[in-house]
C-alpha cells in the first residue's frame, strides 16, 4: 500500500493537553489548535519524505524503514529515532517515552501519539 498524496487534517483528539505536556508555550498550542495541516507523503519503496505544513510553519523530515534517521518532533526537537513498518499500512516509532502509530486505511491517515497516559490522536483524508 502506498502512502504517496496529500492529506488534509479533518480532527483531533487531546492536542491541547498533549502539546502542554511536550512542553509548547501556550501561545503556540492556541495558534495551532484550529489550524488544518496539510501533510504530504512521498515514499519510495523504504524510504519516506514527510513534511507538514500548519500555517507557515512546515517541518520535514526524511526517513528509511529499518534505519537511524534524525526526525523533527511536534514541538521542534531534533531526535534520532528508528521508524519500523507493520503489515503494509502502520509505520510506529518510539522516542523519548513516546510511541507514534501512523497508520493508512484507503484515504485516510491516523495518527496516533502516546506518551504516558496521553494519546494525540489526528484523522486527515486524501485531497
Amino acid at each position: 500500500m502506498s502512502f504517496n498524496g496529500k492529506y488534509q487534517l479533518q480532527h483531533q483528539e487531546n492536542f491541547e493537553p498533549f502539546m502542554r505536556a511536550l512542553g509548547l508555550p501556550e501561545d503556540q498550542i492556541q495558534k495551532g489548535k484550529d489550524l488544518k495541516s496539510i501533510s504530504e507523503i512521498v515514499q519510495d519503496g523504504k524510504k519516506f519524505t514527510v513534511t507538514v505544513t500548519t500555517g507557515s510553519k512546515v517541518v520535514k523530515n526524511q526517513f528509511t524503514i529499518g534505519e537511524e534517521s534524525e526526525i523533527e518532533m511536534l514541538n521542534g526537537e531534533k531526535v534520532k529515532a528508528v521508524v519500523q513498518m507493520e503489515g503494509n499500512n502502520k509505520l510506529v516509532t518510539e522516542v523519548k517515552g513516546m510511541k507514534s502509530v501512523t497508520e493508512l486505511n484507503g484515504d485516510t491517515i491516523t495518527y496516533t501519539m502516546t506518551m504516558g497516559d496521553l494519546t494525540l490522536k489526528r484523522v486527515s483524508k486524501r485531497i
